[in-house]
């Protein structure tokens, strides 16, 4: 039984106000400000909830849910709604809440809460029965005779986490057992959500030390699942009744806050709501605009984040349309027609977020400065960004050979859930599984990134290239020897942003370790446990450093590319190698092609003046220009002469493989160029960097050599040398 659930009527927090909805038919400021409330989980009244049974019809005191019900599914069957009613009833009957309240009332407020979010029948009905096998006499198989196997799954499912006490330590077993036996269907989740939400508005009387416990637990474990869900009604509520009960002094701060804008005579959001909306019926786009105010803790983080509050912190403006391609349509008109804050602009249509989220996010600028953000969205995209996986039905297809236990395949299932599902099996132990759970919850951010063959990964904001690895191959990321990130070599300790592409570059040597480096730069559960399960089994390996992707520099720096030690090819300035004609504009002066970026014709140049009287010649993108610059150095105007013959160093980026040199140093003759040196460096993580400096008779020829090069089996990158700048 659920002890948490106390009396409704006891004073608790005050919910936010209700979004507004502004229709353009209408004229008058009041009327525009007629109400049309985001999805209201709080309509609920005792006297509805009981009333008398009679065979053969609804019961009244189920009438609310039937309502909801048919506001979403018209065509639901009710029957097994009617049933599952008398069954909960006379199984609760003489049952009471710690309020004095017949215990129906909590299985029937359970209910009404994902009616209200659209969830179909099958849910329904098995919220209504979720405490009758834990509490009453009725099992398992009287509900499957009863209800069918689907219902019986979905009560099993929420009697295993009732059983789980989420917060105590010798918990983390019972916990990763419940999620291999009910995370395969949200819908168990949903209705658990959906339970904690009415206990904790219902939480009283509860003596305040265990108020804060069952508070705390909400925050870090089950709030963090409903927004994975994308159940964001859940969510929002839960979170404000959560900053009541752990912050009362913030959260009344918030309240007065909010009471205060609430009082202020012109309301910026309105006005601007105005505008939008003739915008879009001057460009014939059908579209309604909503405020959506903001929730109690959304206020109290942008309080933080702002200090001052103005009038448009208050809500934000949502517009709905009936197509995908509206969206775009209504953007295109906002950014044209008001005044944009281009950096607030996110595309989730596009790419949507690992909840199921879809919107464009905008936002336009008043010319008091107030910024007015704004979501785009379509009816449809609106109900899943509401009401997440209850809104997608019943995603299976029950038949003869579904299983009696076990996962059962979900097509809609979220990835951070198939994820979890995944890692939790390759859990060292318990204790490494329930903190890396904890760790991923309050993870609240996803970034998407690209592959090369066009497909995505989902990763928490501030995953590496480690993660995309061990995302992507799982324990095959051992053998990861590299990554381009859009496109340029990056070591595995990259941070990947949002958008980027990632490449990695997976070594041949099937004996290919982690590094225990690795474990620094790892963010996922995934990673992390699939690292630490290998050193476990391999206590001596994994001694390896990062050096993937390593850029450190050659000998030639371009301060100290004047100093006859650098190389025997430069040891006399005055003297310059063969290559590339160069001219500078101080005639007389020598000059010479700087080590460190190599440049050839047509390379765009420039000249610095350094010790000796010798100007050299870097390309205008080498990073030793922007250091002399900010040094004060003049630049000297140079330009290409006549001459075509250049000197150019290359390195090259390979796996480790016999006879590699060999090849290497073939490719280069057949394509006429000159080696004047070559060094190897130690093979590192199966890679291994050569750096060779050639001359060739024709600058012309050296993307073709490049391409040569890359074609040697093993080599997987070619590029010019290009050196950081020394340090200030």
């Amino acid at each position: 039984m659920s002890a948490e659930a106390t009396n409704p009527a006891t004073p608790g927090p005050v919910a936010p106000t209700a979004p507004q909805a502004l229709t353009a038919s209408v004229a008058p400021a009041a009327a525009r400000r007629k109400s049309r409330p985001r999805i209201d989980l709080r309509r609920l009244g005792r006297a509805a909830l009981l009333g008398p049974a009679v065979r053969g019809r609804l019961p009244d005191a189920i009438s609310h849910v039937v309502e909801a019900h048919r506001a979403h599914h018209p065509d639901a069957d009710l029957e097994p709604l009617r049933r599952a009613y008398v069954l909960a009833e006379s199984s609760h009957r003489g049952q009471m809440r710690k309020s004095g309240e017949p215990y129906i009332t909590h299985p029937l407020a359970v209910t009404l809460i994902l009616a209200e979010l659209g969830a179909e029948t099958t849910t329904l009905t098995a919220s209504l029965l979720h405490d009758t096998v834990e509490d009453t006499d009725v099992t398992l198989e009287q509900v499957r005779e009863q209800f069918g196997e689907e219902v019986r799954y979905l009560v099993d499912g929420v009697t295993k986490l009732e059983k789980v006490d989420y917060g105590a330590a010798a918990e983390p077993e019972t916990f990763r057992k419940m999620l291999v036996a009910t995370g395969s269907d949200v819908r168990v989740m949903s209705i658990k959500l959906a339970d904690r939400l009415h206990n904790m508005r219902t939480l009283g009387v509860m003596r305040p030390e265990k108020q804060a416990r069952i508070a705390k637990v909400t925050r870090d474990v089950l709030i963090p699942l409903a927004e994975r869900l994308g159940v964001q009604a859940l969510k929002t509520e839960l979170e404000d009744l959560v900053f009541a009960i752990l912050h009362p002094e913030e959260y009344e701060h918030t309240r007065e806050l909010i009471a205060e804008n609430a009082a202020r005579q012109g309301d910026p959001l309105a006005e601007v709501a105005d505008e939008m909306r003739g915008v879009l019926r001057d460009a014939d786009i059908q579209a309604e605009v909503l405020i959506r105010p903001r929730h109690f803790v959304s206020v109290h983080r942008v309080a933080r984040k702002r200090g001052r509050l103005r009038g448009a912190d208050f809500g934000r403006l949502l517009v709905l349309v009936n197509e995908d391609a509206d969206c775009y349509g209504v953007l295109g008109e906002l950014h044209t027609c008001m005044t944009p804050v281009v950096s607030e602009f996110k595309d989730f249509i596009a790419v949507p977020k690992f909840n199921l989220y879809q919107s464009l996010h905008t936002a336009v600028a008043r010319p008091d400065g107030q910024v007015v953000e704004v979501l785009i969205r379509t009816h449809q995209m609106h109900k899943v960004a509401e009401a997440g996986v209850v809104a997608l039905g019943n995603p299976y297809a029950p038949g003869a050979d579904d299983p009696v236990d076990g996962e059962r395949a979900d097509p809609t299932r979220p990835g951070w859930l198939s994820r979890l599902l995944d890692w939790q099996e390759a859990a060292p132990d318990p204790d490494t599984f329930w903190s890396t759970l904890r760790e991923d919850l309050a993870q609240d951010r996803e970034i998407t990134v690209f592959r090369p063959d066009g497909g995505t990964l989902g990763l928490p904001e501030g995953a590496t290239c480690v993660d995309a690895a061990y995302a992507q191959y799982g324990e095959d990321a051992h053998a990861c020897i590299g990554a381009r990130v859009n496109g340029r070599l990056a070591t595995l300790s990259t941070v990947l942003k949002d958008g980027d592409t990632v490449q990695l570059l997976m070594g041949q040597d099937p004996a290919s370790e982690p590094s225990r480096e690795w474990l620094e730069h790892a963010h996922t559960p995934a990673a992390r446990i699939a690292i630490q399960r290998w050193l476990a089994t391999h206590p001596g390996g994994g001694a390896g450093t990062e050096e993937e992707g390593d850029t450190r520099p050659d000998p030639a720096d371009d301060t100290a590319s004047a100093r006859p030690t650098d190389s025997a090819a430069d040891s006399t300035p005055a003297a310059r190698p063969r290559g590339a004609d160069v001219l500078a504009d101080r005639p007389g002066v020598p000059v010479r092609l700087a080590g460190c970026c190599t440049p050839v014709p047509p390379d765009e140049i420039t000249g610095f003046t350094v010790r000796g009287g010798v100007v050299t010649v870097h390309r205008v993108g080498c990073a030793a220009v922007a250091h002399m610059k900010s040094r004060g150095r003049a630049e000297i105007g140079v330009r290409w002469g006549d001459t075509a013959a250049c000197r150019v160093t290359l390195v090259a980026e390979s796996f480790g493989r016999p006879h590699l040199l060999a090849d290497l140093t073939e490719a280069i003759a057949l394509e006429g160029a000159e080696i004047v040196s070559a060094t190897v460096e130690p093979p590192s993580q199966q890679r291994v960097r050569h750096t060779y400096t050639l001359q060739l008779a024709d600058a012309a020829h050296l993307p073709a050599l490049m391409r040569a090069m890359r074609d040697v089996p093993g080599v997987y990158d070619v590029s010019r040398a290009q050196h950081q700048a020394p340090a200030s």
